[in-house]
């Protein structure tokens, strides 16, 4: 058998496309929702397998700009739409696409690949660590109350519709992004994302709504959300689900939860993404009535690996040279001596004895801040070659606030 692979045609599109469809499933998606698709995808960086006329492999890379401790904004790949034919597998048709993506990032001069993972076993063999995390709950919001600051008053509320509100959502997100590590500046187009709301995926709910947070006729906070209502024989039981919010102050943000947990007729707040540190579990009055789970959200790939650590700064002093295993992108391989504080950071080959070794994923773990080096190492991922060096590096490389993805792509 012989495949080839190339980039992405334009008018391949809807052949390529039904390839991922039925690698995830089969079941085709809304029109709505391959309408966005459609336009989102960027042919040129996007990769097919073919088998005669038949596509059996996908991959695609959008252009997205990620937030990195610091406050920097930078350039990185989010992968996507990685999919490949059930009836060719284990013939190395994966690996080939991921070597040619990888190998077109770094090209590209991009320093980062990211991705979600359908399955978080598949990608550690490409170098991608674990770097994100996101919260899921569902609050029982008959029993656990929410204390709010001062402040909160003060902050009114509006329905508006969800459309309608879209440019004052966006610019309450575009002020968070440089925050917190992990999201993503939300490029044309992208907009639509949160709005993409299909009926046959509300699983009985009501169509998306959406609440404003406004201060002296300023928008300071919002989400989006829908309601799923339901009835026993006691009376209400009905489902918040929250899709998507952001607030630009304690008071916004409180003002915004309370509202959430207040929703006439439900009893169930569910939370399907949140960062791990997100504060209105210090507003609840009872933890365990929230049913707390976290699972992976971002993988981060280092491509180019010493841009990728200049482009971040260490929120401690950190001088320590890391020996890096990169088997999938030699180019990393080596010896690094990294240099950095509050303020910026070097990073160059240097033929200077290790302080730490480890593999490129790992680093792509901690680079964000949110997984301690300290913690791989306990697992034996990460070695220590000079006494002193883990705890040094291990402190630089975290964040104050835990970093995190939004939604997903």
């Amino acid at each position: 058998m012989t495949t080839d692979l190339r980039v992405l045609r334009s008018a391949e599109w809807d052949h390529w496309y039904g390839q991922l469809e039925l690698a995830f499933g089969g079941v085709a998606e809304a029109p709505q929702e391959r309408e966005l698709w459609d336009a989102l995808t960027e042919r040129e960086r996007s990769l097919g397998v073919w088998d005669g006329d038949v596509c059996v492999g996908t991959a695609g890379a959008f252009s997205f700009r990620l937030s990195v401790p610091g406050g920097a904004v930078m350039p990185a790949a989010g992968v996507t739409m990685v999919s490949v034919a059930s009836t060719h597998r284990r013939r190395g048709i994966l690996t080939s696409m991921m070597r040619r993506q990888l190998d077109d990032v770094f090209a590209w001069g991009e320093p980062l690949a990211v991705l979600t993972a359908s399955e978080p076993a598949i990608y550690g063999r490409f170098g991608y660590g674990i770097a994100t995390r996101q919260l899921r709950a569902e609050i029982d919001t008959n029993r656990v109350r929410l204390s709010v600051p001062p402040g909160t008053d003060d902050v009114a509320l509006r329905l508006v519709a969800p459309a309608e509100a879209s440019a004052a959502c966006e610019a309450v997100y575009a002020r968070l992004v440089p925050e917190r590590p992990g999201m993503l500046a939300r490029r044309p187009g992208w907009e639509r994302l949160p709005l993409l709301d299909p009926p046959g995926d509300r699983g009985g709910g009501s169509p998306l709504q959406c609440v404003l947070a406004e201060r002296d006729g300023e928008t300071v906070g919002f989400a989006l959300y829908s309601t799923k209502p339901e009835w026993e024989a006691a009376g209400p039981k009905g489902t918040v689900r929250l899709r998507h919010m952001g607030a630009l102050d304690p008071a916004a943000y409180a003002a915004v939860w309370r509202f959430l947990f207040g929703i006439d007729l439900m009893s169930i707040l569910q939370v399907h993404n949140r960062p791990v540190d997100d504060p209105w579990q210090h507003l609840v009055s009872d933890i365990r009535r929230c049913n707390l789970r976290v699972q992976d959200g971002l993988h981060v790939r280092l491509v180019d690996l010493p841009a990728a650590l200049e482009a971040r700064t260490y929120q401690a002093p950190v001088d320590v040279v890391l020996a890096v295993d990169d088997a999938f992108c030699p180019w990393n391989t080596g010896r690094w001596r990294l240099s950095g504080d509050t303020k910026g950071a070097t990073c160059a080959r240097t033929e200077d004895p290790a302080d730490l070794s480890l593999s490129v994923r790992e680093l792509g773990a901690a680079y964000l801040g949110g997984t301690s080096l300290a913690s791989l190492a306990g697992a034996g991922l990460v070695r220590e070659e000079r006494q002193g060096a883990l705890a040094e590096a291990s402190l630089a490389f975290g964040s104050p606030v835990a970093p995190w993805l939004p939604h997903g792509f």
